[in-house]
């Protein structure tokens, strides 16, 4: 059974820093697309970025603020999120890929977190 349980929300002010954890379990995850996503009030789920390995991707609107790392044992990923903005505020998710392929699709990731809330204040 994979569970997938993220830690590390709260509420930062504008231009604060957050990292947020995903911690793994079921499985080993080193080789999987550990990806994240976020979900803000009336909108559709978001791709914030992915990696695997040293392989990493993020979406345009984070480059440069937010980064991914993993463990050395890789089943714990974190989003660090620096120079927050108010839209960043969203339910942030971890979710997990067992496909050979990276994507950036919310629908291609097989297990999913209960998510986390990160809130910015201006």
């Amino acid at each position: 059974q994979v569970h997938l349980v993220e830690s590390g929300g709260g509420l930062v002010q504008a231009g604060g820093s957050l990292r947020l954890s995903c911690a793994a379990s079921g499985r080993t995850f080193r080789s999987t697309y550990m990806g994240w996503f976020r979900q803000a009030p009336g909108k559709e789920r978001e791709f914030v970025g992915w990696s695997r390995g040293s392989s990493k991707s993020y979406a345009e609107s984070v480059i440069g603020r937010f980064t991914i790392s993993r463990d050395s044992a890789g089943n714990t990923v974190y989003l660090q999120m620096n120079s927050l903005k108010p839209e960043d505020t969203a339910v942030y998710y971890c979710a997990a890929r067992e496909g050979p392929y990276p994507s950036s699709r919310f629908h291609d990731y097989d297990y999913w977190g209960q998510g986390t809330q990160v809130t910015v204040s201006s």
